[in-house]
């Protein structure tokens, strides 16, 4: 049986040290350097964790340490991938001040408090030694169902990482460059596409080579999904930061209000024909953090024990 392209569960770490991290500033450009206020930045994840509950989806609240600080706790996506067979797959990351964010204590939290199993860890933090990264589900855009990761090569994206996810967990890889409207790679695939059940998301004005563009559009087409094409001031709006997760009553797309105010009727209207929108709030997040709240979503595959 294919594995559901959406998980009915996630898993968000509340910060204990968010702000402006100087470390991921050269490969972000999604980041301002502007004066983090703790307390808006935790009125807006409580409200993001408050709008899933409400909409029905299993919300699993780990807590972050404040020692050492993790100025992008928040982003969890990050570190750890949960998958539908029982796998947890850790990942390397560029930023030494992220790696921190690996902590044990909420994998097993997982486990014990959402009642998950997991049967298999891959652990692919050692390319870090390498200087070679993957940083989960923002290098990969996975169509879970088809099984194909889409990936664009980054500072953060590195293509032996990616060969290497691709033979231990089954993947086809789809990989690409993607530039932002100054010409800088763009640093995380997630914030250029997204791929849900039946459509994707896909910023196809940022993949400057028009044969890799075509052959990217005609694997999403193949696989049956709907493209709805974005810009790249819209991508800068986190348009294509959002996240497909199953809810009770269908398919729900999660996105920023600022990625909703980006879209036009038209990409609005097809957006609802494949899922209930559910616009949250996060400009503090977004800003300083440089992610939106597709970042700030682990979705949990795991089977229930």
């Amino acid at each position: 049986m294919p594995e559901p392209q959406s998980a009915p569960a996630v898993l968000m770490v509340r910060p204990a040290s968010f702000g402006f991290n100087p470390q991921t500033a050269d490969s972000n450009a999604f980041q301002h350097a502007v004066m983090p206020l703790d307390d808006e930045a935790l009125v807006e994840f409580d409200a993001v964790a408050a709008a899933l509950r409400g909409a029905g989806i299993e919300v699993l609240i780990a807590a972050d340490t404040a020692a050492p600080p993790k100025p992008d706790a928040i982003f969890p996506n990050n570190w750890v991938s949960f998958h539908h067979d029982g796998t947890v797959a850790l990942y390397p990351m560029l930023a030494p001040n992220r790696r921190a964010e690996r902590r044990e204590e909420i994998l097993e939290f997982v486990l014990r408090e959402g009642g998950f199993r997991a049967s298999r860890s891959v652990d692919f933090t050692h390319h870090e030694a390498q200087e070679k990264y993957l940083e989960g589900t923002g290098s990969l855009v996975l169509d879970r169902e088809h099984r194909v990761a889409y990936a664009c090569s980054s500072p953060r994206t590195d293509l032996d990482v990616l060969g290497d996810f691709a033979q231990q967990l089954d993947y086809e890889v789809v990989s690409f460059d993607a530039l932002d409207a100054a010409g800088k790679p763009v640093y995380h695939t997630n914030v250029l596409m997204a791929v849900g059940s039946r459509f994707a998301v896909l910023c196809a004005e940022a993949l400057p080579n028009a044969g890799r563009r075509a052959a990217v559009l005609a694997r999403l087409q193949s696989t049956g999904h709907e493209v709805i094409t974005i810009t790249r001031a819209q991508m800068r709006k986190f348009a294509g930061n959002v996240l497909e997760l199953a809810a009770p009553g269908g398919p729900l797309l999660v996105l920023s209000r600022t990625a909703f105010g980006s879209l036009t009727p038209s990409q609005l209207m097809r957006l609802e024909a494949h899922a209930t929108l559910l616009p949250v709030a996060l400009p503090h997040i977004e800003t300083v953090g440089g992610g939106g709240v597709r970042c700030m979503l682990a979705e949990i595959h795991l089977p229930k024990s």
